[in-house]
């Protein structure tokens, strides 16, 4: 994985960037996953109305991010802001559990091999923001990450069977890390803010909190841990009856619902959480989570386990079943 770390105001830390990937010879003119059609272009351009009401410094970003590669912004836009609402690519698995001793968000991203040289851990120190540790396939998005007060999230993609212009899934789970600072606030957000994709967004805080939400642009619902237990889990699927009419049975999904049994299963059996627990889970230990066939072109790109009662990041840059879980202790805890 890159690591890079971004401070200053949102125009100059995507100014920034954007320069130094140019010195580099790196262009951001075209996106390696998909094809950038006039659609798409439409639907990003009505999304970015969105974004100049809620989340106006997001578009400030993108560009600087422009303006230092020398590339158009309307071109960035159009990756950023359509990106998750048209295709259906990353797939990903995310657990939280509480009890009186521990406070654990976990999370593996599966995505493309072909691109894990690509891949991004970040640093946000930006004016104005929450301060966060975060990773990501697509720069300036974010699909998990922990803030200064001790606020994580994580996103898994669903198919998208709507769409609507608004904040997609990686673009909520950035918002949340830099606006938020509980699940509460987290939730509200997610009421609040124009969504979309489809997507689940789990959540987990200092004080106790975990939750999914499940959420496109049609609806929303929050699931919270059945009476006497401690702990929610989630894959690339909706799984509360309000949200079942959207799954797609149809596609390729990476065996979503293997990984989602799996964790269910282990967490229901488990009588000792911990950090150790959560890693071995993500690793592969108590049933398939990562164990692909990397010839295919799919694999765990890296796994993070966010120990909010310590204030703790570990994380795996590769598959946890063979890189070791290392911490990461740049980013100070309020």
């Amino acid at each position: 994985m890159y690591h890079g770390r971004f401070k200053g105001t949102h125009y100059d830390a995507g100014f920034k960037w954007g320069q130094q990937l140019l010195k580099f010879g790196k262009k951001l003119d075209f996106c390696p996953t998909f094809e950038l059609t006039k659609e798409k272009y439409e639907f990003a351009q009505q999304c970015a109305e969105q974004y100049s009401m809620y989340f106006p410094e997001i578009l400030e970003e993108i560009q600087g991010i422009a303006d230092g590669n020398e590339v158009h912004a309307e071109t960035l836009q159009c990756i950023l802001l359509s990106m998750y609402c048209f295709e259906f690519d990353n797939k990903c698995t995310c657990f939280a559990f509480c009890t009186d001793n521990e406070i654990v968000f976990a999370r593996n991203s599966d995505f493309l091999v072909s691109l894990e040289k690509l891949y991004m851990n970040c640093i946000y120190q930006l004016k104005d923001s929450c301060s966060f540790n975060g990773n990501t396939t697509a720069y300036v998005q974010m699909e998990d990450g922990v803030n200064q007060h001790g606020l994580a999230a994580g996103l898994t993609f669903v198919y998208p069977r709507v769409r609507k212009p608004g904040l997609n899934a990686g673009m909520l789970t950035r918002y949340i890390l830099e606006k938020c600072s509980s699940v509460k606030e987290a939730e509200e957000a997610l009421h609040r803010l124009p969504i979309a994709s489809a997507q689940t967004i789990t959540l987990a805080d200092k004080y106790g909190g975990i939750a999914v939400v499940e959420c496109n642009p049609e609806k929303i619902t929050v699931i919270r841990p059945q009476q006497g237990k401690h702990f929610v889990a989630t894959a690339n699927n909706f799984n509360s009856p309000q949200m079942m009419a959207y799954r797609n049975p149809d596609i390729d999904d990476w065996r979503s619902d293997d990984r989602y049994k799996t964790a269910l299963t282990a967490l229901q059996n488990q009588n000792e959480y911990s950090v150790e627990f959560a890693k071995s889970l993500l690793a592969g230990k108590y049933g398939f989570m990562c164990q692909y066939d990397r010839k295919k072109n799919a694999d765990t790109v890296w796994s993070v386990v966010y120990d909010l009662k310590r204030g703790q990041v570990w994380r795996a840059e590769g598959n946890p079943s063979r890189k070791k879980f290392k911490e990461d202790a740049r980013m100070k805890f309020v």
